[in-house]
């Protein structure tokens, strides 16, 4: 699942007519950077869930047959936060452990690695998260990791959720698929009974989340390209 229903108010203006996750960095939209990579690692059922201008997202990716894919969407009136999102696409998504991108994130993570981390997931261990070192912008980081793999509160190197994961549908058991739901207090209590899983994202990661980043992230990509 590819999360593509947030505002994105800290992308204003660009975002007042654009959705976030179709905003372009070296010359395709951020969205098309996952599908594109999702694909190549033999991932090819996509769910994508929309709120503001949704109607352009599925405008500008159809069925995902141009990408090798299959897009279905899951609209939601007014954005119901993440953990709602899911809640929401459950249907869509079925009874398998599954992946979730955010789909404002540039990054070239092992999705083909965090498919086989899904496929060990179970509803005792129910979620497993890439983290990233902690960027400027949030220097304190989210969550633990141990050096035996385990996500925790307050225990192991202080590092931050890279909004990419794996998770068990039971981890969702028991939320309205019509009420916001917010992700992080679901992990920080399947954390706390040791249900979490995690590892370090290796490779680049960028948390596309001002018009400034964007820019930047625009022009490395641009100066990368032959």
């Amino acid at each position: 699942m590819i999360l593509a229903a947030g505002r994105g108010e800290r992308m204003r203006p660009l975002t007042d007519s654009c959705p976030k996750p179709l905003l372009a960095a070296g010359g395709k939209p951020l969205i098309v950077w996952h599908i594109e990579r999702l694909a190549a690692a033999g991932i090819t059922e996509l769910v994508i869930n929309h709120a503001h201008l949704g109607q352009m997202i599925e405008d500008a990716l159809g069925d995902g047959s141009a990408f090798g894919v299959r897009i279905r969407y899951s609209p939601e009136g007014s954005a119901l936060e993440t953990a709602g999102g899911i809640a929401r696409a459950l249907p869509l998504l079925g009874d398998a452990p599954f992946l979730v991108v955010n789909g404002d994130v540039f990054c070239d993570a092992d999705f083909a690695g965090l498919r086989r981390a899904a496929d060990e997931l179970n509803p005792v261990r129910c979620a497993h998260l890439l983290l990233v070192a902690n960027p400027e912008h949030n220097p304190d980081g989210d969550f633990g990791l141990t050096p035996d793999g385990r996500v925790h509160e307050g225990e192991g190197e202080r590092l931050t959720f890279s909004g990419l994961g794996a998770y068990h549908p039971a981890l969702f058991a028991g939320l309205s698929p019509d009420t916001p739901a917010k992700l992080a207090p679901l992990l920080r209590a399947a954390m706390a009974r040791n249900r979490v899983s995690g590892a370090r994202l290796l490779g680049r990661w960028v948390d596309v989340g001002t018009p400034q980043r964007l820019a930047e992230l625009d022009a490395s990509l641009r100066h990368a390209s032959p």
